[in-house]
């Protein structure tokens, strides 16, 4: 090979790295930042005065549901989607070839070691597949891969989320609680690889060079894990104790007109010949 074409070879691999970093922060990890925030305000909710609700909980309830809401009716939010898709499957697919061809660069990462090393590239696969179950069931329809086939919608968002992660109304299924474990994995994996990419981000584009500055942004990107961490580990622990049933009835009550068309539908096809 000649040395135009290693120079060319280098110029796109010098690309394409900083192209997989920037997407893993922008819009990949914005996006996480703001879906954990939404989710884990089943908890911090209860602390919103103005929610359709009296007791804490419900607070909690209806605050999710209104963001929920405001979110699905946000202008230009296909637009939004597909670039957000875009994003996942460029730096997934990038991501699986640098870790299937690539070797360990522990020496270029000083204070990176093997485990975190694997570690960066094994919550990369399960984060993959735990954001594709979670689409695919909860945005897409696919109720077959859930406990007693709930159907997810935003109108409903916190009822159907905890039925998901229940499996039953009435109790914790074991079912329901084999989606919660792998809702916690996933979650867990999604926050660890984005906090200890942003690590490895700053060092690719060249901005911590010396060690003392990897260890000072170290401590800001653990800080910042360590937040998301209890955001998403929350989410799974607030739905998961969840009653359906008053959730159902705080999202009824907020959104009435939704529940009159369903019941409408509902008395035509069963009054039908």
């Amino acid at each position: 090979m000649g040395h135009e074409e290693e120079g060319t070879l280098a110029k796109r691999y010098f690309l394409l790295r900083r192209l997989h970093s920037l997407t893993g922060i922008l819009p990949i990890g914005v996006f996480l930042i703001f879906h954990l925030t939404t989710n884990s305000s089943v908890l911090w909710g209860a602390a919103n005065t103005r929610a359709h609700a009296d007791d804490l909980p419900g607070r909690g309830i209806a605050t999710f549901q209104h963001e929920v809401s405001f979110i699905n009716n946000l202008p230009g939010l296909l637009i939004m989607e597909i670039t957000l898709w875009a994003a996942i499957a460029f730096h997934a697919i990038l991501g699986i070839w640098y870790a299937t061809t690539g070797k360990s660069n522990t020496a270029r990462y000083p204070h990176m070691d093997n485990r975190r090393y694997a570690l960066q590239r094994l919550t990369g696969y399960i984060a993959l597949l735990f954001i594709l179950y979670h689409i695919a069931t909860l945005r897409w329809g696919w109720s077959f891969l859930v406990p007693g086939g709930v159907t997810w919608g935003h109108e409903h968002a916190a009822s159907t989320l905890a039925l998901a992660l229940r499996g039953s109304a009435d109790s914790i299924t074991v079912a329901g609680l084999a989606v919660s474990l792998f809702y916690f994995v996933g979650v867990t994996s999604a926050v660890f690889h984005f906090a200890n990419g942003l690590w490895t981000a700053a060092i690719t584009w060249g901005l911590t060079i010396s060690t003392a500055a990897q260890r000072r942004w170290g401590v800001v990107c653990a800080g910042l894990g360590i937040l998301l961490m209890a955001m998403a580990w929350g989410s799974v622990v607030g739905f998961l104790f969840t009653d359906p049933e008053k959730a159902r009835e705080i999202e009824s009550a907020m959104h009435p007109e939704e529940d009159s068309t369903e019941h409408t539908a509902r008395a035509t096809t069963d009054g039908a010949p």
